[in-house]
């Protein structure tokens, strides 16, 4: 008996069902009770009503005519777009009469949503709102929100139906003309926040509803007309809804007259059964089926197998493809299915037939294009969607259903497809699928298709929540071909054996059991990072891959283990009361382990030129704990046409086999002195001229963080906490040598710079100010900041660290401070002859401004090179200019620190100076201070990512001054400052002009005396004449 639902919209508010409007309901809604019979699913105060005749994102088309209802703004979407824009209603029951006058119907009140998209739905009630309708236009999107009140009867004619009789208010768009009616929307000068709108509240919509859902009656039936006549602004063609059942609806299976033609004699013998493959018996198929299916896809599997016209297979199955499918040439790449309104009901052991489920569902197909969002709420019935309906058993594990396509009838003559769905329990490399099931032709002589694969691929995470107490398992069969590859791979040589005896890489642990240790050495060996892909030919920079490597199975733990949930008969030690522990010494065969995993390559970006055409490998091999290493066979489904699949003759499941993977992983041990980053080598076995050849990947990925590495990041901070006070211990010792050699020749000490001693003094200040890490900057950024490191922050080793630190570079600080007093002190006693500084500032600054300068340029013309290439690889900045500016200044504040010996070479050069004012304990020592961070950087640096921090991925490596050529240039300016030094103090002025003369031509101006020495007695003897002839003290110049 199907159920009719007719609604009257209405703008008052939701609340107890009222209207004001009741006489024009009635008379529109007159012809509904004639068949009125007395209500029986009316209960629960109307809240079952409001569920069983609510649903969302339906379809709706409308009559060809002259006058459409909704506008639509296609501005940004392509003329050859392959999937044209959506065009989805949803409707929800809002109010119910709670006291309804009569037994055969009750008032109700609605809000119906209908519009266009391209990506969107209309799945949310709240935007109509219940004070009044809402329309609204922008590219890509049209959206009509219309407020009902009507009656809802049921009715008993045919099969019985529930119907639904509403009259609407709204506002709808207003048209121009009858040939273009819409030529506002695209108009530049249209405010978007004020269409041109006409009230209306003529709008009838009528609803049918089967009156119990099934097999051949389950589709939602509607009409949407206007009450206007033709010739008002008003009018729009007539509008016609399609749905189906939603989760709240009462299905009943009724497909027992049909099903025999499909599944007897059951089993059904269909590519999957005898292949080998162990399926699901257990008493919870379906929670699983829901579990497994719920927001997930299936993929479907190419007609590799098929053999006949190209129509024939190219087929979708029992769906009929559209553009995009048709282009993937029976390959169906990113072609997707979903299992949407699953109906399961599972028998007792009291039943007759205990063990078996009966299940409906709605399989539905989209094509790559499709957002997959929106086609998982859709509901409408179309040529892309398959209700099916049948029973699974235990005996066999197999699901078979009958099919019936798009909007069947109560006939079933539409229902001639079969389907057939398992849930497997083995796995192996060319078998990794949690479900997996087919469609084919119920005539089996002359099959309108051929028979469509589909599977949901497995992931590690999920074994344990749908497979629980099945016991599932793994079959391994390239053991022998990875053993090959590790012998090719591996030839003897001295360096790695010292290598394996050195360095200890991810391997079985001490644990409570075998499989416990297993499962915690599975999670070491997963990677989830990311890795540059190959470099394209027009981009400087190489595009970035999302590298995903699950372990699916290792020796004979599959998945996942957790002693307090897992009763594995393989777990012997923990039942027997012991724990497992690892053996000192192992053989080679004994010491490596059966693996499986699965490798996934996704690009971060929008475009990515590859070498391999895949996205997904199934691996299998042999991992080397002792080398750190796998050895895999790699097979990679195929998504070619279907012509090249049949042609190739070298194929295991349509999967081509013929691959190499290497995967290197870095050392447990000392890895802030080791690479971090994991290799994976990815090689074809095939011919170049194979069509499906794929060439040689390498990739390095970011550095790489091991489930226990805490111990380790705390032994690296210590480390470099130690480093760090040995560096500015060594700095203090030079700055109280430098105060040392001043006291006991303080002649010299005037020609001390005071530009260089307050670059020391700013670079020892700044770290009592924003934190001492400064000191070693270029340390500290290395750390891993997406790592919690509150441990960290907490261990006693590090507080202690840290305040030594700042106490050292509180010291320097404070001698440094002496230095500068005594240079002044000095300074001051030498009258007219003391050294004139402000040459030497403002040399040194328009040295460092136009370098600065030059740098930015470089960097500009480095930017906009790579600017477009980045922006076609979808690379998108999200840091602020005022952060780069920031970062820039500081890196070359770090310059300046570094080349702190610059104004002083200016200034003995300006000075002429016969002199040694700096001790070489001092300038030495600091420079070997300012050099260290440097050599660890240029030693860490080759030894992690060689592209970009992980951390900042979408900063351009080159836009940092210490890079790997800066971390050897700029030790090689300071080592030039040094030996400038030496040689200036070493040499007298005037010997130094008459080496570098040639000629008549010299690169040093002429010798003056401007700057000669005085003695402190002379100075004194001077001091005293200018006071005794002035009659006051002669003060330093304002130039000092």
């Amino acid at each position: 008996m199907n159920v009719v639902l007719l609604l009257v919209a209405s703008t008052l508010p939701v609340g107890l069902c009222k209207s004001s409007s009741r006489t024009g309901t009635n008379e529109e809604c007159a012809f509904v009770y004639d068949s009125a019979a007395e209500l029986r699913s009316v209960g629960g105060g109307g809240d079952k009503l409001m569920e069983e005749t609510s649903f969302v994102n339906g379809d709706w088309v409308q009559d060809a005519g002259n006058a459409p209802i909704l506008p639509f703004d296609d501005r940004g979407i392509s003329a050859n777009a392959s999937v044209a824009p959506l065009r989805l209603v949803s409707f929800w029951v809002t109010d119910v009469d709670r006291f309804p006058r009569s037994e055969k119907s009750v008032r109700v009140k609605g809000l119906l949503t209908m519009g266009i998209t391209t990506d969107g739905s209309f799945s949310d009630r709240s935007y109509g709102g219940v004070q009044g309708s809402q329309f609204g236009v922008w590219p890509g999107h049209t959206r009509l929100s219309i407020l009902f009140e009507g009656v809802y009867v049921e009715s008993s004619r045919d099969r019985g139906e529930k119907l639904l009789c509403l009259v609407g208010t709204t506002t709808l768009p207003s048209r121009e003309s009858e040939t273009q009616p819409w030529l506002w929307v695209k108009d530049p000068r249209y405010n978007h926040d004020q269409p041109p709108l006409l009230h209306d509240d003529r709008i009838l919509l009528t609803l049918r509803f089967p009156l119990t859902f099934s097999l051949t009656s389950r589709v939602i039936r509607g009409e949407l007309q206007s009450l206007n006549p033709k010739s008002s602004p008003k009018y729009f063609d007539p509008v016609h809804i399609l749905s189906q059942l939603s989760k709240a609806s009462t299905y009943e299976f009724t497909a027992e007259k049909i099903l025999p033609k499909s599944c007897e004699p059951y089993p059904y013998k269909d590519n999957v059964l005898g292949s080998g493959i162990e399926f699901y018996n257990g008493s919870v198929f379906c929670q699983i089926i829901e579990e497994a299916t719920r927001g997930q896809a299936f993929t479907v599997v190419p007609n590799w197998k098929c053999n006949g016209t190209d129509e024939f297979c190219s087929r979708l199955g029992p769906f009929l493809a559209d553009k995009s499918i048709r282009s993937t040439d029976g390959g169906f790449g990113d072609v997707k299915i979903y299992m949407q309104e699953i109906k399961c009901e599972s028998t007792s052991r009291q039943d007759k037939d205990p063990g078996i489920a009966k299940v409906a569902a709605v399989f539905r197909a989209s094509s790559p294009l499709e957002n997959e969002y929106t086609v998982q709420g859709r509901t409408g019935p179309n040529n892309m969607t398959l209700a099916a309906e049948g029973f699974w058993k235990p005996s066999s594990g197999q699901l078979c259903m009958i099919g019936c396509r798009g909007d069947s009838d109560a006939d079933g003559s539409y229902c001639d497809s079969r389907v057939c769905l398992y849930v497997p329990i083995s796995f192996s490399i060319i078998q990794r699928s949690i479900m997996m099931g087919s469609f084919s032709s119920l005539n089996d002589d002359t099959p309108s298709f051929f028979p469509l694969s589909f599977e949901k691929l497995v992931q590690p995470t999920e074994l344990w929540n749908y497979l629980k107490t099945s016991s599932p398992y793994y079959q391994y069969s390239k053991i022998d071909l990875a053993g090959g590859i590790l012998e090719r791979n591996e030839p003897f040589s001295f360096r790695s054996v010292i290598k394996k005896s050195l360095l200890q890489f991810p391997r079985l642990e001490d644990s409570d059991s075998y499989l416990d240790s297993l499962s915690l050495l599975a999670e070491d060996l997963s990677l989830h990072t990311s890795a540059p892909g190959k470099l394209m030919p027009s981009s400087a920079r190489p595009p970035m891959l999302y590298v995903q490597m699950d372990i699916l199975s290792l020796g004979p733990l599959f998945g996942r283990y957790w002693s307090s949930v897992n009763g594995s008969g393989f777990d012997i030690e923990s039942k027997n009361g012991r724990s497992y522990h690892t053996k000192s010494v192992y053989t080679e065969k004994q010491l490596l382990l059966n693996v499986s995993a699965q490798l996934s390559l996704t690009p971060k970006q929008l475009l990515l030129e590859m070498s391999l055409n895949f996205s997904v490998i199934y691996l299998e091999g042999l991992y080397d704990p002792h080398a750190g290493k796998m050895y895999l066979v790699g097979c990679r489904d195929i998504r070619a046409s279907w012509k090249i699949l049949f042609e190739s003759m070298d194929l295991e499941a349509g999967m081509d086999c013929l691959i190499e993977v290497v995967v290197s992983y870095p050392p447990t041990t000392s890895r802030w002195l080791m690479d971090p980053t994991a290799r994976i080598s990815i090689a074809s076995q095939r011919t170049v001229d194979d069509p499906l050849y794929s060439g040689a990947v390498n990739l390095r990925t970011f550095p790489i963080m091991y489930r226990q590495q805490r111990e380790d990041m705390l032994s690296r901070e210590v480390v470099e906490g130690i480093l760090r006070i040995m560096t500015l211990s060594l700095a203090v010792i030079s700055i109280f040598s430098q105060l040392m050699y001043m006291n006991s020749d303080g002649d010299s000490a005037s020609y001390v710079s005071v530009v260089m001693l307050g670059i020391q003094a700013l670079s020892y200040s700044l770290p009592l100010i924003i934190g001492a890490e400064a000191v070693f900057k270029k340390i500290s950024s290395r750390k891993p900041v997406d790592l919690s490191t509150y441990s960290l922050e907490k261990s006693q080793w590090i507080d202690d660290i840290d305040y030594v630190v700042k106490f050292l570079v509180l010291v320097a600080f404070l001698l440094t401070l002496r230095i500068i007093q005594r240079v002044k002190k000095s300074r001051s006693k030498s009258l007219d002859r003391a050294p004139r500084e402000k040459p030497v500032l403002v040399a040194s600054l328009a040295i460092h401004i136009i370098g600065f300068i030059v740098v930015i340029i470089i960097q500009a013309m480095r930017s906009s090179l790579n600017s477009g290439s980045l922006q076609s690889e979808g690379y998108v900045s999200t840091s602020p200019a005022y952060l780069v500016w920031e970062v820039k200044l500081k890196e070359y504040v770090g310059l300046v620190h570094d080349l702190f010996l610059l104004p002083q070479v200016i200034g003995n050069f300006f000075w002429q100076i016969d002199e040694r004012p700096l001790r070489k304990t001092y300038y030495i020592g600091l420079t070997v201070v300012r050099l260290l961070p440097h050599l660890y950087d240029y030693v860490t640096t080759s030894l992690s990512n060689p592209y970009m921090n992980a951390v900042h991925e979408f900063v351009d490596p080159s836009a940092d001054f210490f890079t790997r050529f800066g971390d050897v240039a700029i030790p090689w300016t300071m080592a030039l400052l040094v030996a400038m030094v030496f040689v200036q103090q070493r040499w007298s002025y005037e010997r130094l002009s008459t080496a570098l003369r040639f000629g008549k031509f010299g690169i040093l101006p002429s010798y003056s005396r401007a700057y000669l020495r005085l003695t402190s007695k002379s100075a004194e003897a001077e001091l005293v004449s200018g006071m005794a002839l002035t009659g006051h003290a002669i003060l330093p110049s304002d130039d000092d």
